[in-house]
């Protein structure tokens, strides 16, 4: 009789623990698609704005003579400085990696540091000191110094582990330097250029501080005038859907040529490391170099603030409090770093625990937003809240839902290394246990995973606490964060009021460049002992 109630009880338990386990997936599931439908959320609502006065009226405003003026500029704007951003930080990461470069963990460190400077305080910081400064060719400069550190990290990386062995073939072959360079090493290294490359489009694509300072107009800044000046939605949602047609432009050129350039090494043996390439005569020249481009890149920038902040100046705007605009800033890129973070945890477990066609397509859509400018999210999420949200509009928790949104990808970065990291075994041990999947979430994955959160947390804390453009438009009335209450001044002129809330800015974002550049440096190093 025993047997039979044994018999009876197992499936019972198998039953449970069967349910458990497809109920977690489904709480996961449900996590997953509110992120997805949070990204889609401003997309869909930019083009139901936009079509609301009749696609003859959108085929209008798009084919208007200033609107190619707009994709000239931008377009003449993005090629050069991707080029040039290509150029710097390919020649950087060599000089730093594969010659006998004097200093060489200084100068890592440093040619990352201008990444803990917004763009729009580097444009501050020349045309302060420089109020001639404007147009294509100042808008080129600037941007190239600002943005040429995400080419020169994964570069830097990826010539840490190019094996030395192709390189010497091809020399016995008959090749020069230059054309082992181009037909071997850039070969190797080519994947992780054009990934930083896609990187420095997608911020020229989103810039607007910059080009508003330099006064040099691209879509971002004539979408911003056609909004907050001009009262004329439809066509800024109408622009705004150029720019994100050429963000997907983007993104897809780099899949189609990052696709056909991918190589890997299929011979027998271990990969050999290069031997550092003495610079002799020429070590003055790279020093000298290097140097110009961080007194550039840096040391005007930095150079500019401690000259504002010393000499100070009046303002013709009423002094506010800058412990206020920090306790803001903070507060709201503390939440939209909690909610982002909370956001990626379901869609990194989804997609490396459930991998399937669905769990793919939502992780994808979590990416969606690095394409998409914050000016665009802001606009989608405006619509949205005038139409059917009405108490949303203008309130905290706008904003911070647009900085959840907008930095949700450096969120699943953070999340998907740290998971991968996680073995599922450990789950799976857990649960033969007699644990539910909670519990075993809980008590197993997530101490596993808090470092990876906890990365991912200071990401998005760091990028919402200097970000301008969607903050300008989604904040409440009469509250000021540490960037806008920059722009306030600055476009007052009064740079010495202004000069403050930028050095908070750039001390908030210097210390985690800092920790990137030495992490970088760190791995480039492991990968050519590998």
């Amino acid at each position: 009789m025993s047997m039979f109630v044994a018999a009876e009880q197992a499936p019972s338990r198998w039953t449970r623990a069967w349910s458990g386990r497809r109920r977690w997936p489904l709480v996961s599931i449900a996590g997953a698609s509110a992120a997805a439908a949070l990204v889609l959320l401003p997309l869909v609502f930019l083009v139901v704005q936009a079509q609301q006065s009749g696609w003859s009226e959108v085929q209008r405003l798009l084919l208007r003579h200033s609107v190619a003026v707009l994709l000239w500029n931008s377009v003449r704007l993005t090629l050069a400085c991707t080029v040039l951003c290509a150029i710097l930080g390919v020649g950087a990461a060599w000089c730093v990696e594969r010659t006998a470069l004097p200093a060489r963990r200084l100068w890592a460190v440093a040619l990352v540091l201008p990444l803990g400077i917004p763009d729009f305080v580097v444009g501050f910081g020349w045309v302060s000191l420089e109020p001639g400064l404007h147009g294509y060719l100042a808008a080129v400069m600037i941007m190239t110094l600002s943005l040429y550190p995400l080419v020169y990290l994964p570069a830097s990386t990826a010539l840490g582990k190019v094996d030395a062995g192709l390189e010497e073939t091809a020399r016995s072959l008959g090749l020069g330097p230059w054309q082992t360079f181009r037909r071997v090493t850039l070969r190797q290294i080519w994947p992780a250029v054009l990934g930083g490359c896609l990187l420095v489009t997608l911020g020229l694509l989103a810039e607007y501080g910059a080009f508003e300072i330099v006064q040099y107009q691209t879509f971002t800044v004539a979408i911003f005038t056609e909004f907050k000046l001009g009262f004329d939605t439809v066509a800024a949602c109408t622009l705004s859907l150029v720019l994100v047609l050429l963000s997907v432009m983007a993104l897809a050129g780099e899949l189609a040529l990052g696709g056909r350039s991918a190589s890997a090494r299929v011979g027998a043996g271990v990969r050999r490391n290069a031997a550092r390439v003495p610079l002799g005569r020429w070590t003055a020249v790279v020093l000298f170099a290097l140097g110009a481009l961080s007194a550039l890149a840096l040391g005007v920038p930095v150079g500019s603030l401690v000259y504002w902040v010393l000499h100070g100046g009046s303002s013709t705007l009423p002094s506010t409090s800058i412990l206020a605009a920090l306790a803001h800033t903070a507060a709201y890129s503390a939440a939209a770093a909690a909610i982002a973070t909370a956001l990626a945890v379901p869609v990194t477990a989804l997609a490396m625990r459930h991998r399937n066609r669905l769990t793919l397509l939502i992780e994808r859509l979590a990416y969606l937003p690095m394409a998409l400018p914050g000016l665009v999210i802001a606009l989608g999420l405006v619509s949205f809240s005038v139409r059917y949200a009405f108490s949303l509009y203008q309130s905290s928790l706008e904003l911070i839902i647009a900085y959840a949104i907008l930095f949700l990808p450096l969120a699943v970065v953070g999340v998907r290394s740290a998971m991968g990291q996680s073995s599922p075994r450990l789950e799976e041990v857990g649960r033969s246990l007699g644990h539910r999947p909670a519990v075993v979430w809980m008590r197993v994955t997530l101490p596993l995973i808090a470092p990876g959160l906890a990365a991912a947390f200071a990401l998005v804390f760091i990028s919402s606490a200097t970000e301008l453009t969607a903050t300008l438009l989604l904040r409440p009335t009469g509250v000021n964060t540490l960037a806008t209450q920059f722009w306030t001044y600055t476009t007052d002129f009064s740079y010495g009021a202004a000069a403050p809330y930028a050095g908070l800015m750039v001390a908030i974002s210097a210390i985690p460049a800092y920790v990137l550049g030495r992490r970088m440096s760190t791995l480039a190093r492991a990968g050519a002992q590998a």
